[in-house]
């Protein structure tokens, strides 16, 4: 029911407010966040010269994922995504249940981690800007590991705390918010792009040598792809906010993957025809940390490399803003499914938005911001592969076997091949993922404490019914 057809007895509901353009924008914001800036150093370091292959291949990787979004998300157009589509996939009163209820509790963890990964290169841009920044405040010893406080940790808290708030104003103003916020996303790539493609006489280029495609290196280089692609699938989660989800779902996925690999792409070629990609392999400082300011700041000087850095910090925020929007909708619809904690079903009774999803993950991810860049991006790929995507792709071969076409949502062009290509691409990125052992390890101990959860919630649920 629409927001005009709602009588004023009826309880909060979400509001079909979201069209083509903003499901976009929402889904490029989610993309482009400070993941390009901080990571193509890596990329360029695992594949060099060639690293535009990685870049290439993630996009295609995600096109084929895409399919399977785009068609969940016209078959089930309600909030929840990943949630509601494994819930339905395995069977609600079946194996559907369980997995979804273990992708909520695992979301817990990895929405706020990722919420705060972006808060934290925020941080590190703004300490470009200003290095005082970096200063520790605080030290704190955890056994072998040492976690440290800085001005740059307060930055990446307060990046959190501004992103809930201004979500906080509700779902009419996220379009505004999200078009407004986007202006910086495009003009920190276009400039870059610009510079290294025609400004670029301004400085001695030097020739981007090496780059092999071997099997690790290739591995490395799509698995680091799939991390800044990462959100292609945003708009799922807010289906039920988006007018004529089976029109503008299917439409936001695949235009938000072309325009990211095509920035990413231009991205890639402009960097490395101002700095060699061998000199990404003996530079660990400034240039791995900063990497685009600090391509400004060679080809024009300081005041450029400054005025990106800047730029970036708003990109970074528009991450956070977006990835925060998203995944604050699904554990609501986990709750009002009652296969979640029940106040994370609340909405807010006049601007319709899940306040305590909301609060929660907002919260979690200020917290998270303790800890560095690589500790919170570390799980999140292997993550998100074994409990959702994965998961998605077995569970629609299963669900078309057992039930067939539809002809009223998205029918995924050339069927079952992308799905087929998406299993297979996700799992030669966990064969080929560093340090795979701890990060199953992660992945296998909420594995472990969500099935112990869920059947703590199972049993009293059933004393709750027994008379």
């Amino acid at each position: 029911m629409t927001a005009e057809g709602a009588g004023h007895d009826d309880p909060p509901h979400l509001v079909r407010a979201i069209g083509l353009k903003t499901a976009i924008n929402l889904n490029v914001l989610n993309m482009v966040g400070v993941g390009p800036f901080i990571t193509l150093p890596l990329m360029v370091a695992a594949l060099g010269r060639l690293a535009i292959v990685g870049w290439i291949c993630g996009a295609l990787l995600a096109l084929c994922d895409g399919m399977i979004w785009a068609e969940l998300g016209t078959r089930f157009p309600e909030s929840g995504g990943s949630y509601l589509y494994l819930n339905q996939l395995y069977g609600p009163q079946r194996w559907g249940r369980l997995l979804s209820f273990l992708f909520i509790w695992q979301l817990l963890f990895s929405a706020p981690l990722s919420t705060a990964s972006g808060a934290v290169g925020l941080a590190n841009y703004a300490s470009y800007v200003a290095p005082g920044l970096s200063a520790p405040i605080y030290r704190m010893h955890l056994g072998m590991h040492t976690m440290q406080l800085t001005g740059a940790t307060l930055v990446a808290m307060a990046a959190c705390g501004l992103a809930t708030a201004l979500i906080y104003t509700g779902i009419q103003t996220v379009g505004r918010i999200s078009r407004v916020l986007s202006v910086g996303v495009v003009l920190a790539l276009l400039w870059v792009i610009a510079s290294g493609l025609f400004q670029f006489h301004h400085v001695a280029i030097g020739t981007a040598t090496g780059g092999s495609i071997g099997t690790a290196g290739f591995g490395t280089g799509l698995l680091i792809a799939m991390y800044n692609y990462g959100g292609y699938y945003n708009i799922c989660f807010l289906a039920g906010e988006v007018r004529d989800p089976r029109r503008v779902i299917p439409r936001a996925v695949v235009l938000s993957i072309v325009i990211v690999a095509l920035l990413y792409v231009f991205l890639n070629v402009s960097v490395l025809r101002v700095i060699p990609a061998a000199q990404f392999a003996h530079d660990t400082g400034a240039l791995h940390a900063s990497v685009v300011a600090v391509l400004m700041q060679r080809l024009y000087g300081r005041w450029a490399g400054l005025l990106m850095a800047l730029l970036i910090v708003w990109t970074a925020f528009a991450s956070v803003f977006s990835v925060l929007l998203g995944y604050s909708r699904v554990p609501f619809a986990a709750a009002r499914d009652n296969n979640f904690f029940r106040p994370f079903g609340r909405l807010h009774p006049e601007k319709h938005f899940p306040t305590v999803s909301l609060v929660v993950l907002g919260a979690l991810a200020v917290f998270f911001c303790i800890f560095r860049l690589t500790s919170l991006i570390a799980a999140l790929v292997v993550t998100r592969i074994v409990f959702q995507f994965l998961l998605q792709a077995f569970g629609l071969l299963l669900f078309r076997k057992r039930l067939g076409e539809s002809a009223t949502t998205f029918r995924m062009p050339l069927y079952p091949i992308p799905v087929l290509i998406t299993i297979a691409g996700f799992f030669f990125v966990l064969t080929r993922a560093e340090d795979l052992g701890r990060k199953l390890l992660f992945a296998g101990f909420l594995l472990l404490s969500g099935l112990v959860l869920y059947a703590v919630r199972a049993m009293v649920a059933r004393r709750a019914i027994t008379p």
